[in-house]
């Protein structure tokens, strides 16, 4: 706006359930920027179950024999070094071994890269750099791709055990390809073990809206504690609902912020009970935020 200048601008990639935004950033204005950059397409999601994998690779194969890239994504780095230190990899993918059966069975007419966060920085910018000039046609990677990595000519995104990861971290890796004119596709490979899993699966297959994917993440996970440490689960409301009661929370916010400029100390006779609730309330937890 002309004549208004901000002193802090707060800026994430990450879409924010707006119920949770108004709670946590309800004292600034918040402004949303919903369109895509110019030139992108939209990515065609697949969720496909283990059986399916000799299809996935025919069709990665397809895609490089025209000229495109594809990124192969894992879990972990190593799953039989985390399974021996209990970590829980059992069953699951390590980059390490994806690239070696890639590289050797699957994909061996092609050039397979690997990417993880133990190889020192001037080896990760060179593999890096090899992918984006197309020396190298399929990156198998850890998480590590999932923010900052732009390469237009890449146009699959194959997720091991999909059912790992968080539907933030999912959406953000789908991110990586639709960057270019071709049209991509990001493929989540998984058996889901539970509800809450096949939930988040569905959820990123059916849409791109990365508000409305936060929205049901925040419904799965709930939004942990607002004035505390617990960052899951849903906040202790003996009414109400933090997912739906968006209306409500608006008039809440306005009413308390109306208090506020008449009484910021709450020490007037109507709101020293409500005072006294609060330190009650919530006690030690608004010393994290500094709240007399």
């Amino acid at each position: 706006q002309k004549g208004y200048n901000p002193h802090v601008l707060i800026m994430t990639a990450t879409p924010i359930p707006r119920t949770l935004a108004l709670t946590v950033y309800g004292d600034l204005d918040i402004s949303i920027m919903r369109e895509m950059p110019k030139g992108r397409k939209p990515i065609v999601t697949y969720w496909v179950e283990e059986d399916k994998r000799r299809e996935v690779y025919n069709f990665i194969t397809e895609e490089l024999g025209k000229g495109r890239q594809a990124y192969v994504v894992c879990p972990l780095i190593d799953a039989q070094g985390a399974k021996l230190k209990g970590q829980g990899g059992k069953g699951y993918s390590g980059a390490a071994d994806v690239y070696e059966k890639l590289a050797k069975e699957v994909f061996s007419d092609f050039k397979v890269g690997l990417l993880h966060g133990r190889m020192p920085s001037k080896e990760k910018e060179r593999i890096m750099k090899d992918f984006k000039k197309g020396v190298t046609q399929v990156l198998v990677s850890t998480v590590v791709i999932e923010v900052g990595i732009d390469v237009p000519n890449a146009t699959v995104m194959l997720v091991e055990n999909a059912e790992r990861f968080g539907l933030a971290q999912l959406h953000q890796l789908r991110g990586r390809i639709g960057r270019g004119e071709h049209e991509s596709f990001c493929i989540l490979l998984s058996n889901p073990g539970t509800d809450e899993a096949l939930r988040r699966l569905k959820a990123i297959e059916g849409t791109l809206d990365g508000f409305q994917i936060a929205e049901e993440d925040l419904e799965i996970r709930g939004p942990g504690e607002f004035f505390g440490t617990r960052q899951h689960g849903l906040p202790e409301l003996k009414f109400g609902n933090i997912l739906k009661d968006f209306d409500i929370m608006v008039a809440a916010r306005k009413e308390a912020f109306d208090i506020i400029e008449r009484d910021s100390e709450l020490n007037d006779e109507h709101h020293r009970p409500l005072k006294e609730r609060l330190h009650s309330r919530f006690g030690g937890k608004l010393d994290l935020i500094n709240v007399g």
